[in-house]
């Protein structure tokens, strides 16, 4: 009797693209094929990957093609092809060409892997999940933004630093848009139980917020040429872990809502439970006025960009 692996489809194979096939096949989630135009750099890096196969002991095969047929019955696809961003550029400014792209990879998606999971890491994220979706005419459990993990993660990397604690220890979320109107959650934050705000002075916390907001931008201006890699891929890669193992892990993630949280059709960042089918819950929170205020001030600046998305011929 033939076994059939999962099969993971990574669409770009920049950094963030083939970051995301190293960790899902070291990770062993499946076989792991990646997509580029560029033909040559898809199959290079994959060649690559999998020649380091009998060193670090992973059984996944990786493979590259520029043709989106090799990717078909794809288990997960997970789209990062875009212009990353360059110093001094917000998110936003890449919406035009980014949903061009983002339009013609779905557009192979929806006609290969019609029964796919579909996780959007290009950015402006939000947007994109939006883009994705209208293409793909997947129902919403099926396309799911990847942002919170990561706004989470650094957060959590941050209070680790500042509390000497491992980041294992470390439990956070962060809501709203994947930008400068992101709402990082301290209430919510605990350090092996304890709430952040019994382990941290509220200066200290502001600082943290205020940094995790400004995570992507901080790496952008230190490596003058490119954005992160390491963290978004991690992160794209545990929600594709979450999906393919049928965890049903509560993670942060990019959504369509359909009036949870007094919102209805955009992709807001909530705390989701992810498992076999995808997107299976939507965990609505008790917010405080505070937290209200901040995640309404971040849906308005998504709203704003899908409404400059349909203003857009692409």
């Amino acid at each position: 009797m033939k076994h059939e692996r999962k099969k993971i489809t990574v669409v770009g194979a920049g950094f963030v693209g083939s970051t995301c096939a190293h960790w899902a096949a070291a990770k062993e989630l499946g076989d792991v094929m990646l997509l580029d135009v560029n033909e040559g750099a898809a199959q290079g890096k994959a060649l690559d990957l999998y020649e380091a196969s009998p060193v670090e002991g992973f059984d996944s095969k990786v493979k590259g093609t520029a043709d989106p047929k090799d990717c078909a019955n794809s288990d997960v696809v997970i789209i990062t092809a875009g212009l990353p961003r360059k110093p001094g550029m917000s998110r936003d400014d890449l919406l035009a060409t980014n949903a061009k792209i983002m339009k013609n990879v779905c557009e192979g998606v929806r006609e290969y892997s019609p029964n796919a999971v579909v996780i959007v890491v290009s950015n402006p994220l939000d947007a994109m999940a939006f883009v994705a979706k209208e293409t793909l005419g997947f129902p919403k459990e099926r396309v799911i933004g990847m942002a919170g993990v990561l706004d989470s993660a650094r957060f959590r990397a941050f209070v680790s630093e500042a509390t000497g604690v491992s980041v294992k220890d470390i439990h956070a979320f962060v809501l709203g848009g994947h930008g400068d109107t992101m709402v990082p959650m301290p209430r919510h934050c605990s350090i092996g139980g304890v709430p952040l705000t019994e382990m941290l002075d509220s200066a200290t916390i502001d600082a943290i917020v205020d940094r995790t907001r400004k995570g992507g931008a901080e790496i952008v201006g230190l490596l003058k040429t490119g954005s992160a890699y390491y963290a978004p891929s991690a992160s794209a890669v545990q929600m594709a872990e979450a999906i393919l193992k049928d965890q049903h892990r509560i993670l942060p993630a990019c959504a369509f809502l359909e009036g949870e949280y007094g919102v209805n059709g955009l992709f807001v960042g909530v705390p989701c439970r992810l498992g076999g089918n995808g997107l299976e819950k939507v965990i609505e929170l008790e917010l405080n006025d505070t937290e209200k205020a901040g995640l309404e001030n971040s849906i308005s600046a998504v709203k704003e960009l899908v409404e400059a998305l349909k203003t857009l011929d692409y």
